[in-house]
């Protein structure tokens, strides 16, 4: 049965906007993976908007499952990531005017510098991911890169305004999960899932987690967390 990640940075936007300590990122790994999540997300931004240094060193020493950092494939992220030792390290393109990440990870373009950063973190230990578009040649390129899973970006498909538009980004997704597995590569799928959608993507064959968070924390405000992922866990489940 295919895994779910909880990404609790929105948990961290929370507190960040008054300044405070409350509500803590911990608190809600903890509640999260009593709940059923299978692994906690996080995204270290170069502008610390929301989860901040002491709160992944917590995480590493507290979480139960596995704990799954997305980050840039910069010089002090990598370092940060070899010091604190997460179970996963998903790449990810970062842009400082964004809200949310926008896209997938350019790896064709990319190639060179993203090999030497999967190279890096693989020499310590690390499992590596590197969240691109359902897209053949950028697939193709995180295999040439060197990495041990691919998380496919299903922002297309959650924005997809009607029914016929949402099939043809389905058919993408499950022709790259497909060709991402002929090649060895584990997938994992992200962005843009909610309690509606999952539906369909969760029925894709070969799709080993989804990391679903803005709508598990929305969903959490008015039913609490607990709630909130064990409902996630159930729609995945009987998908």
């Amino acid at each position: 049965m295919a895994r779910l990640g909880v990404n609790i940075d929105h948990v961290a936007t929370i507190r960040q906007a008054r300044g405070g300590v409350e509500p803590d990122p911990v608190a809600a790994a903890v509640i999260a993976e009593l709940a059923g999540a299978d692994g906690i997300t996080i995204h270290l931004r170069e502008d610390r908007r929301h989860i901040q240094d002491r709160d992944l060193k917590m995480l590493r020493e507290t979480v139960k499952t596995r704990l799954n950092l997305e980050m840039a494939a910069t010089h002090d992220m990598i370092s940060m990531a070899l010091s604190v030792k997460p179970y996963i390290c998903t790449l990810v393109p970062e842009k400082r005017q964004e809200l949310t990440t926008e896209g997938g990870l350019d790896v064709r373009l990319h190639l060179q510098t993203i090999a030497e950063a999967v190279e890096r973190l693989q020499e310590g230990d690390l499992l590596v991911s590197l969240f691109i578009d359902p897209d053949t040649d950028q697939i193709k390129a995180a295999d040439k890169a060197g990495a041990d899973y691919v998380e496919i970006h299903t922002g297309a498909f959650a924005e997809a305004k009607d029914w016929k538009s949402q099939e043809q980004e389905l058919i993408k997704l499950e022709n790259a999960v497909k060709l991402a597995a002929k090649l060895g590569l584990g997938v994992n799928a992200g962005h843009g899932l909610n309690y509606t959608n999952i539906k369909k993507v969760a029925a894709v064959s070969g799709i080993e987690e989804y990391n679903i968070g803005h709508s598990i924390i929305s969903r959490a405000v008015l039913v609490g967390l607990d709630r909130a992922v064990r409902e996630m866990v159930d729609l995945i489940k009987y998908a």
